[in-house]
């Protein structure tokens, strides 16, 4: 048996950090027996951890591509790309993904999913892990697009989603649509039926159309403030709608430029226990700046930030737990931007909210995250928690 005190779990909330203090008991696995809160009656022999946080690793619900591939063009022969990209999502700290496809042709969405099905085959414990998908389109907005391909956007209706998913309808974990579009609710309920989880993006919904969607059954916003209306004091909008709950999940791009950080502090205020981090990396993840083929188009990658020649945001490459460290910074709240990162995620895909507890216990310790803040340069790091 092996004993660690004065581990921090975490947590969306500060106040509920800070004088939580717990002690993990192991076996000679390293499996998590139990966490209970430590008490001062502990051992000189027990493995003092400081206040330092355990978590998972992290889960991107919105990821697009990297190493030079995207999602919306695989093709059989690109399956060692992509395994040599969830080997290096491993090393950066994520435990799985929700490949992400923009809008795309049938035939593109239909082998890329094929695809998808045949690299699980290549499954490993040290390997980033391929979830359901995350269908981020085609049922959007033409008016709010963003850097999606106009001809690729349709109107939603129950024949367009069966013509697509139809033989997939398990490998979908989340769908982006704009639900103030006619035909819209139908497909909500057909999603619903199917398990998925229903997100609102790319959409020109107000508050009461927002309201609506989210009274029936949609429970996400996609990179909130991107491809939406804003928050305005007479039109508060999607965002107001969903910080109005405390049900919808707010998805995250926090690399200070899709969202300003002091808006990324105001939103921390609004829904302090919504706010899930996306990373929304495209192809061009892992391979520096410079011009970058993506989706048939041509990207600048400058500074981690990814633009169309008409400098339409397309994307970051910036890794998800390099932003969840700059959010950390910008909130003055480490525990919290641990928790968007590895738990709220976790949450959004079990569609229930959980305590950061029961996504620890029977877990190998080698399998999860040490966080700690350095007490002099105020920065937050993780390691491989052994």
């Amino acid at each position: 048996m092996r004993r660690i005190t004065n581990i921090k779990v975490p947590q969306p909330d500060k106040s509920e950090d800070e004088n939580n203090l717990f002690s993990l008991v192991l076996d000679e696995h390293g499996i998590i027996l139990s966490i209970e809160k430590s008490s001062k009656s502990e051992s000189s022999y027990d493995e003092d951890w400081c206040g330092d946080w355990l978590s998972p690793r992290a889960i991107d619900l919105q990821i697009n591509g990297g190493l030079g591939i995207s999602f919306t063009d695989l093709t059989f022969n690109k399956i060692p790309q992509l395994l040599t990209l969830l080997d290096r999502l491993w090393v950066d700290g994520v435990e799985g993904i929700c490949p992400t496809f923009v809008s795309c042709s049938l035939d593109q969405f239909q082998l890329g999913m094929k695809v998808l099905k045949e690299t699980k085959k290549y499954t490993s414990t040290t390997r980033c892990r391929l979830l359901g998908v995350h269908m981020e389109g085609p049922f959007l907005c033409e008016s709010y697009a963003g850097a999606h391909d106009i001809k690729s956007i349709c109107k939603p209706s129950i024949f367009a989603l069966n013509e697509r998913i139809k033989g997939f309808e398990d490998e979908i974990a989340l769908m982006t649509l704009a639900p103030e579009l006619k035909g819209s609710f139908d497909v909500i309920s057909r999603l619903r039926e199917l398990n998925i989880v229903i997100s609102l993006g790319h959409s020109s919904a107000d508050f009461d159309s927002a309201m609506k969607a989210f009274n029936n059954g949609v429970s996400m916003v996609t990179h909130t403030f991107n491809a939406m209306k804003g928050l305005h004091h007479r039109a508060i909008g999607p965002v107001g709608a969903a910080a109005r709950r405390d049900d919808i999940f707010l998805g995250l791009i926090a690399d200070g430029v899709h969202v300003h950080s002091d808006m990324i502090r105001l939103l921390k205020k609004l829904a302090p226990t919504q706010i899930v981090l996306v990373s929304d990396a495209i192809s061009a993840y892992g391979l520096g700046d410079g011009l970058v083929n993506w989706d048939n188009r041509f990207i600048t990658v400058e500074d981690g930030l990814c633009r169309l020649p008409n400098e339409t945001i397309a994307g970051s490459t910036l890794p998800l737990l390099d932003a969840c460290k700059k959010i950390a910074n910008w909130i003055n709240d480490p525990s919290a931007a641990i928790w968007m990162a590895t738990l709220a995620p976790r949450m959004v895909l079990s569609q229930k909210k959980m305590t950061a507890k029961s996504f620890l216990i029977g877990k190998n310790i080698h399998s999860l995250l040490r966080w700690k803040m350095n007490s002099c340069n105020h920065q937050l790091s993780w390691q491989l928690a052994a």
